[in-house]
């Protein structure tokens, strides 16, 4: 039987901006856990056609943190095109703690707003959606990139969970 990374979903409910902030939070650890104890080659490995890795899943994910909590919600720079290619040069160490340090700075962007009603910096295609809305969203892009994590990793060395 393979090894398993499972951990229980979060439990909090002391509010909506605690539960949502839980359960993105949980996403993220799971991103996360799928890289642990793997080598440079094993994050870069190419597994489906698509070409996806988990370096570039990782990669998507901190430019989608940048993009969303950064830009929309805190009124930052737009960071581009949010692509998988992780950029020649970078080291997977780099990309990993990048997107350790672009979660701090979502974190920090949504104690900032600090309500869930309250409307993002720059719209959204026009939109003014909520930081409720943004946080929803991230949730959803980053539990489905969780999965993909998973299917990849169960690939790599047979370990499995969320």
């Amino acid at each position: 039987m393979a090894e398993t990374q499972r951990k229980p979903v979060p439990r909090n409910d002391g509010g909506e901006l605690d539960t949502a902030t839980a359960f993105l939070t949980f996403a993220r650890e799971s991103v996360l856990k799928k890289t642990d104890g793997l080598t440079e080659e094993q994050l870069r490995r190419v597994l489906v056609d698509s070409g996806t890795t988990l370096l570039g899943l990782v990669h998507h994910l901190t430019l989608a943190e940048r993009y969303w909590f950064g830009h929309h919600v805190a009124g930052g720079e737009d960071p581009g095109d949010i692509d998988m290619t992780v950029p020649a040069g970078r080291t997977a160490a780099d990309v990993l703690a990048g997107y350790r340090a672009e979660i701090a700075a979502s974190d920090a962007a949504v104690r900032a707003a600090g309500d869930p009603d309250r409307p993002v910096a720059i719209p959204v295609q026009g939109t003014h959606h909520t930081l409720r809305w943004v946080l929803a969203h991230m949730t959803s892009e980053t539990a489905r990139h969780a999965g993909h994590a998973d299917i990849l990793r169960e690939q790599l060395d047979g370990v499995t969970g969320r």
